[in-house]
């Protein structure tokens, strides 16, 4: 029989307090893949990696419309976190993003998925990078 890789995104995963959603947005860094915009920031949590997803109500009046897309988005995020884990890990780093849709129709998963790819490799640059000035 084949072993399955299966993903997770667990409680601990989550960037879920006030206080580091504040830190990220305050002192963060971004960069934008469009239609997202990504903010980062080092952090000194347990979890070697926490995210967290939004969308405007200024965009998506509805809801449902703004929910759908931050399932999507963590969708997306679930199934190919373990690269950039796995990078942070090895790096001995933590870190917390925040990912914004800033869109103005609803998207479809794979321009998602394809994105998030985008989106986690270049964070994954952004941890090896910093890697290299800590070692110097």
């Amino acid at each position: 029989m084949e072993d399955k890789q299966r993903y997770f995104l667990r409680k601990e995963n989550k960037l879920k307090s006030r206080k580091q959603i504040d830190a990220v947005f305050s002192r963060g860094k971004s960069f934008s893949v469009f239609p997202f915009k990504v903010i980062w920031l080092p952090a000194n949590e347990k979890a070697a990696l926490q995210a967290g997803v939004g969308v405007s109500s200024r965009n998506f009046k509805r809801a449902v419309d703004r929910n759908r897309i931050k399932r999507l988005m963590r969708e997306a995020y679930r199934l190919q976190k373990h690269e950039l884990e796995q990078s942070l890990q090895a790096a001995q780093q933590n870190l917390s993003v925040f990912v914004l849709y800033t869109g103005r129709e609803l998207p479809e998963y794979e321009l998602v998925f394809e994105k998030f790819t985008t989106i986690l490799n270049r964070l994954i640059k952004i941890t090896d990078a910093t890697k290299n000035q800590v070692d110097s």
